[in-house]
Formats: structure tokens, C-alpha cells, sequence
């Protein structure tokens, strides 16, 4: 029973890291590519547009890693 509630708890909070990961690399890439958010040291900046496309994909692979894994 308890180890089923944890699970449960663990995948929740698992697929938020994900969705965290890929909202704030979606931000960091569009302001890479100068489309979002147009001040700061991030603008304009190929290096983030980079980092934003790894980070929403790194994002992505824990959501799905954490709903598709075993029970």
C-alpha cells in the first residue's frame, strides 16, 4: 500500500521536474533566438538558444521515463 502512494507521489513530482525542465529550457531558447523576455545577458546569444534546446529535451525524457517505467 505504501509503496504504491509513493510511487504515485514520486511520478507527480518526477514529471513536474520534467515540465519545469522544459518550460525553463523553452525560455532559454527563445531568448537565444531573440524572440522572448528581450533583456538580459541571455539575448541574442546562440550559446542559450543551445542550452535551452538540451535542457527542454533532457526535460522531456524525464517526463516520459517517469510515466513509462515500471511499477
Amino acid at each position: 500500500m505504501m509503496r504504491r502512494v509513493f510511487n504515485g507521489v514520486m511520478r507527480v513530482v518526477s514529471s513536474a521536474i520534467g515540465l519545469l525542465m522544459m518550460a525553463m529550457g523553452t525560455i532559454f531558447a527563445l531568448q537565444g533566438l531573440n524572440l522572448a523576455f528581450r533583456r538580459g545577458f541571455m539575448v541574442g546569444d546562440p550559446h542559450w538558444t543551445f542550452y535551452g534546446v538540451v535542457l527542454a529535451l533532457v526535460g522531456l525524457a524525464q517526463l516520459v521515463w517517469s510515466n513509462t517505467r515500471q511499477h
